[in-house]
């Protein structure tokens, strides 16, 4: 028999998740770190700052994606496919450590505003979880569509010497790709292009604000 959580348990329980992603004490997979199969080579002040201010926005990004996951968490419920879920939550928390170690490897902060990415999200989150389902899915999976797109762009602006940036954001990329599948494969409906569009003018504006606070 499952357990039934009142509401009020169901915010306790978010506020504790919240407050692990923000301080680092996430729940991550088995999987290694793919940046520590790779040789640290000497960069430049300037090469070591752009991909410091990349890694940071990958953070954010990271942070962003778990409050969206939560958020959804809250006011969806999708049984047939939670498990999978699930998964693809603890792996963004990989995420979340590759570039939080990246950042400080690079001798550089996190974003600042991280509790703001994170409350943004959830609030979107639960909002698409309460209009269904099949809109909630179809809002991770063009999220994640997005992210791929925005992945290729840094490593489009990594510095070629940066080998262990790189395989953390083509890891990354590999397991955005997958989680955008599970989503449509899950009956995710295609969200209106105008939806698309705030999506992509909200994600500019943290984007370009996470690069330098």
């Amino acid at each position: 028999m499952s357990l039934r959580y009142s509401i009020l348990d169901q915010m306790i329980n978010q506020f504790d998740y919240a407050l692990k992603t923000l301080s680092g004490h996430y729940a991550i997979t088995e999987r290694d770190n793919p940046a520590d199969t790779c040789v640290e080579t000497e960069l430049s002040d300037q090469e070591t700052k752009v991909s410091g201010a990349l890694m940071r926005v990958n953070h954010a990004g990271e942070i962003a994606a778990q409050g969206l996951y939560q958020g959804q968490a809250l006011t969806a419920r999708l049984p047939q496919v939670r498990a999978q879920m699930e998964r693809a939550a603890r792996e963004e928390n990989d995420h979340l450590y590759w570039c939080a170690d990246r950042c400080q490897q690079l001798q550089t902060h996190t974003s600042y505003l991280s509790p703001f990415w994170y409350l943004g999200s959830f609030t979107i989150g639960a909002l698409a979880g309460a209009a269904g389902d099949k809109w909630s899915l179809g809002f991770v999976a063009e999220t994640e569509h997005q992210v791929v797109k925005h992945l290729q762009e840094h490593l489009r602006r990594l510095p070629k010497k940066d080998q262990k940036s790189r395989a953390i954001i083509q890891q990354m990329q590999i397991d955005e790709g997958n989680h955008a599948k599970l989503a449509e494969n899950a009956g995710a409906r295609t969200l209106p292009v105008p939806i698309k569009i705030a999506m992509q003018l909200t994600s500019k504006i943290m984007t370009g604000t996470a690069y330098y606070v």
